[in-house]
């Protein structure tokens, strides 16, 4: 019997295969916070980039994430996850220890920087796209939520101690130097994955299997036609791409600009943010117990995005412009731990094994597409009408995608028990092979950071 088929709950804590995937993920995070600084530093600092250029940096780190659909529908026809998963790590690390290794050999440039953001991106969209199958067999389904939970906090302990870290460790080692830290990580978590024994469902291989382009289309269809996964879309599109309208650069500016805070006001308002983002990964499954799975989704959903408008409405003396944006920011770091944990439960258990990795990659194209055209918009929107009223759209728009969880089942799931599956509304795809019933989960690890306002 599998783990997924398991019914009863069980203390993660006890049980060392999931604390081995547990320790890997939350090592490698902290290594993620290294490079999110040291990226970024090595263009500006060591090679003197403009703005434009990095901008396109972190754009290419994105980018791959347009094939993830392709490449999810290639996965879902892989057997062995754990395998890819563990080569993403390692291609990660080998990548990563190029640039310190250019860097020394005083040959480092801006294009190799530009390589090193798209392979990177492209191995993390491998391993983000395996992640969900392997997941489902490595977690018993009534652990779900309880397992979400342990990695998100592990993933928002990063976000509170992680940027000091990288901070000291680039003024100790200069920024391409510390890149190798993350490297490292990554080297960690393919040590630590590659250790975890799961029972894999064999993948059939055979003459009629459908084309890598069918099978993309099916995945999409899937995710289009059933309630659940088309509803959970919506809204988690919908409130990332709002939430990017009023990204964290534009309120660090208004911050600075309009409520005359200096950095480091900024600074403490954000890791008071952090905070929240821990303390609402840890309460989530106590949360979802006492009100329901579906209905803890719909109050993220609007807990998540509103606060802004807190901040955007800040105004008076220094400190209450401060405490403003300090409690929007731990509100918005609850609500989305609160979508995040909840809503990565609910898909992992709706989704058939056969579809996992299609359905992510899915998700990953329609999801992270739209970001950067949010960012966009928020930029040319604070240049028309200024960024109070900018932040404020952000706010209602990301608290409107609750309109897509209200008419949808997903109000009424209380919890991920097999009797309260929700099945696709058409099934003229070939159904995929599956070990679990679907029954009635936005991604899992990997650099899926890339803003500190990130869900789905």
């Amino acid at each position: 019997m599998s783990a997924a088929d398991q019914s009863l709950p069980v203390s993660l804590w006890r049980d060392r295969r999931f604390r081995r995937f547990w320790a890997g993920q939350s090592i490698s995070q902290f290594g993620d916070r290294i490079t999110e600084l040291a990226l970024p530093l090595t263009a500006v600092g060591a090679l003197h980039a403009s703005a434009s250029q990095v901008a396109l940096l972190t754009a290419l780190i994105w980018t791959p994430n347009l094939l993830a659909i392709v490449l999810g529908a290639w996965v879902d026809h892989c057997v062995h996850k754990r395998r890819l998963m563990v080569l993403a790590d390692l291609v990660r690390a080998a990548v990563l220890l190029s640039l310190p290794a250019s860097y020394l050999l005083g040959t480092v440039t801006l294009g190799q920087l530009y390589v090193v953001a798209l392979l990177t991106g492209a191995a993390g969209v491998l391993f983000n796209t395996a992640y969900p199958p392997f997941f489902a067999h490595l977690v018993p389904r009534s652990s779900y939520v309880d397992a979400n939970s342990k990695l998100s906090a592990g993933r928002s302990a990063s976000y509170v101690a992680g940027p000091a870290i990288g901070g000291a460790l680039v003024q100790a080692l200069t920024a391409p130097v510390a890149v190798a830290v993350d490297a490292l990580t990554f080297m960690a978590s393919a040590a630590l994955v590659g250790r975890v024994s799961i029972g894999e469902p064999p993948v059939a291989h055979d003459q009629a299997a459908p084309l890598l382009l069918r099978r993309t289309r099916e995945g999409l269809g899937f995710v289009t036609r059933h309630p659940v996964l088309r509803a959970s879309l919506g809204c988690a599109a919908t409130v990332n791409f709002f939430t990017f309208v009023a990204g964290s650069g534009l309120i660090v500016l208004f911050a600075s600009r309009n409520l005359g805070l200096t950095a480091g006001a900024i600074g403490c308002a954000f890791g008071i943010g952090a905070t929240g983002s821990l303390v609402g990964a840890v309460v989530a499954p106590k949360f979802s117990r006492r009100l329901g799975v579906g209905r803890s989704i719909v109050v993220g959903a609007v807990l998540f995005p509103a606060p802004i408008a807190v901040a955007a409405a800040a105004g008076g003396p220094l400190w209450a412009r401060a405490g403003a944006l300090a409690v929007a920011e731990f509100l918005s770091g609850v609500g989305v731990m609160l979508f995040d944990v909840n809503l990565n439960s609910l898909q992992a258990n709706v989704i058939p094994d056969g579809m996992r990795s299609r359905v992510a990659g899915a998700y990953s194209t329609i999801n992270y597409g739209l970001r950067p055209v949010g960012a966009v918009l928020g930029g040319f929107l604070a240049t028309l009408i200024g960024l109070r009223a900018t932040l404020l759209i952000g706010a209602v728009g990301g608290a409107l995608s609750l309109l897509w969880l209200l008419p949808s089942p997903i109000p009424r799931i209380r919890s991920l028990d097999a009797d309260q599956a929700a099945a696709p509304e058409s099934d003229s795809d070939a159904r995929p092979r599956t070990t679990t019933a679907p029954s009635v989960q936005p991604t899992a690890r990997g650099k899926v950071f890339r803003d500190r306002r990130e869900t789905g």
